[in-house]
């Protein structure tokens, strides 16, 4: 019974963080400026194309980064350093990200006197909002003590990426979701191709909470070489989020049945969320090919998880079988800010399960 009511209690704080975050006029909503017109024609095609490109291995090695490195801090064990760089997407997807977008950010935490070959690295990837390398930083820093490296990659749209209209993590358009994830997508890719090839680490991973576990799936499902993929508090697809989660109270719907309008498409608000769902169907990682080494997969999910369902968690694993999903006690918000700790042992493990690369 206590259980129970503590679950319950979890959940009521997602809602009542949901209410405050998305049922006030505190920020404005999500995709107040509709649909994004021609930019979201281009990029369901694009996403239609993903899986030959990559399957066939049409699409590797990607485009390499070479970022320009600036030391924050250092000590005797550790050093942090922030890089830039273009954006490596190809010149359609570029030309379609705002131009604040094109230039990539990264902070990169590594252990000192460690030969490369002997550390892992994993790319941390943002959940919806965060805008600076703080969190995750947080997260990685004690794992230096392991040997393993901790990379973050600021997304498009956020921190110094933002556009200049956009408030806070409230994305204009639809079509911007899906612009972020797969500049995402590209930009992660390259950056542990760079990892391995060039700084010569001896395992990789990729995690990333809510938002940024949908897109580390993404990202470890189509890599061609066995990564750690680590999706924490993540859902199987956006649908989750903004069709069936509180996300849906902070998504502008009447803006997007307005825009339809003017098109002379006649649509109930209903209809518009259908519409939506079809359109976000494209980030449903069911439909991703099963990664290299399902066993490295590990989801950390909540059991009371106000933004994304259990049964999200559960078709991913299905999915994908061989992987793992382990429970950490709490909600969305709740979960976030106390259990970094099982987030951290999820990162340990998924790497152990991978073999250390064979030296050059």
């Amino acid at each position: 019974m206590v259980t129970i009511r503590l679950g319950m209690l979890h959940y009521v704080i997602d809602h009542i963080y949901g209410a405050f975050m998305h049922r006030t006029k505190i920020t404005p909503p999500f995709f107040s400026r509709g649909w994004g017109g021609p930019k979201l024609v281009l990029l369901e095609r694009m996403a239609k194309q993903l899986f030959p490109m990559y399957v066939e291995g049409q699409n590797w090695p990607p485009p390499m980064v070479r970022p320009v490195w600036r030391t924050v801090w250092e000590t005797k064990t550790a050093c942090l350093r922030e890089g830039v760089f273009q954006t490596p997407c190809d010149d359609e997807l570029t030309d379609a990200l705002p131009p604040e977008s094109r230039t990539a950010r990264v902070a990169w935490l590594v252990p000192k006197n460690v030969p490369p070959q002997k550390m892992a690295c994993v790319v941390h990837l943002a959940g919806t909002g965060d805008h600076t390398y703080d969190r995750r930083l947080r997260l990685g820093g004690p794992l230096v003590k392991q040997n393993i490296a901790t990379m973050v990659l600021e997304s498009p749209f956020y921190g110094k990426r933002r556009p200049f209209l956009q408030r806070g993590a409230r994305l204009l358009c639809v079509s911007d979701l899906l612009l972020l994830g797969r500049a995402t997508i590209e930009e992660s890719r390259s950056l542990i191709h760079w990892l391995d090839t060039e700084e010569g680490f001896g395992k990789m991973g990729v995690c990333g909470l809510s938002m940024g576990g949908v897109h580390a799936s993404m990202v470890g499902s189509l890599h061609p070489t066995p990564v750690a993929t680590l999706p924490f508090l993540s859902p199987h697809s956006a649908v989750v989020a903004f069709c069936e989660g509180i996300l849906k109270y902070g998504t502008a719907w009447e803006a997007l049945r307005e825009e339809l309008a003017t098109q002379k498409i006649t649509m109930t608000l209903e209809e518009v969320r259908e519409r939506m769902r079809h359109v976000l169907s494209l980030t449903d990682v069911t439909r991703f090919p099963i990664p290299k080494n399902p066993d490295a997969v590990i989801f950390v999910a909540a059991t009371d998880d106000g933004y994304i369902p259990k049964h999200s968690v559960l078709e991913l694993q299905k999915a994908w079988p061989g992987s793992e999903v382990r429970w950490v006690t709490g909600g969305h918000v709740s979960s976030f800010l106390l259990h970094n700790d099982e987030f951290r042992r999820a990162i340990v493990d998924g790497l152990d399960r991978l073999d250390w690369k064979e030296p050059w």
